[in-house]
């Protein structure tokens, strides 16, 4: 098999992750492998009718890097009635009130196997994306997730 001059050398690019290395890899329409770095924690947020915390604290922390997130609520008539396999999917679950986290223990418990379950005490006194609201969920889950924009 004959070498191919065309090939192009290879090429450093910044990780995708949080480490800012620089990777080597042959560019051939490849994509570079992942760096150790890379490793997603999967964040589930979870209020009653997934009206107005859990989707804000979706929407706030799905732009950090290395985080993947997903929102629901506990409640019948919620927008997004918490499931089984979002339960699975979580690395870590941030409910917002203890009725929450009562609730998630009787209806999930098999899935919640090594589970880290966190109540923020957040009461939903607030509106989708409200400043106030926003500052507390930055404040409260940000020191929990290893990495910030």
């Amino acid at each position: 098999m004959e070498s191919n001059p065309a090939r192009p050398a290879p090429a450093p690019t910044r990780c995708r992750g949080c480490c800012l290395r620089l990777h080597w890899y042959v560019s051939e329409h490849r994509a570079p492998p992942p760096c150790p770095s890379d490793k997603v924690t999967n964040v589930l947020f979870v209020c009653s009718a997934n009206r107005l915390r859990s989707p804000t604290a979706e929407q706030i922390f799905s732009t950090w890097p290395g985080i993947e997130t997903d929102s629901a609520g506990i409640s019948n008539g919620a927008s997004v009635l918490l499931s089984s396999e979002q339960v699975e999917w979580a690395d870590i679950i941030f409910v917002m009130e203890k009725i929450h986290r009562n609730k998630l223990n009787r209806k999930f418990r098999s899935s919640l196997k090594g589970k880290r379950v966190i109540c923020l005490d957040i009461p939903d006194d607030y509106e989708f994306m409200d400043p106030v609201l926003v500052r507390i969920l930055e404040s409260r889950v940000g020191r929990f997730l290893s990495t910030k924009p």
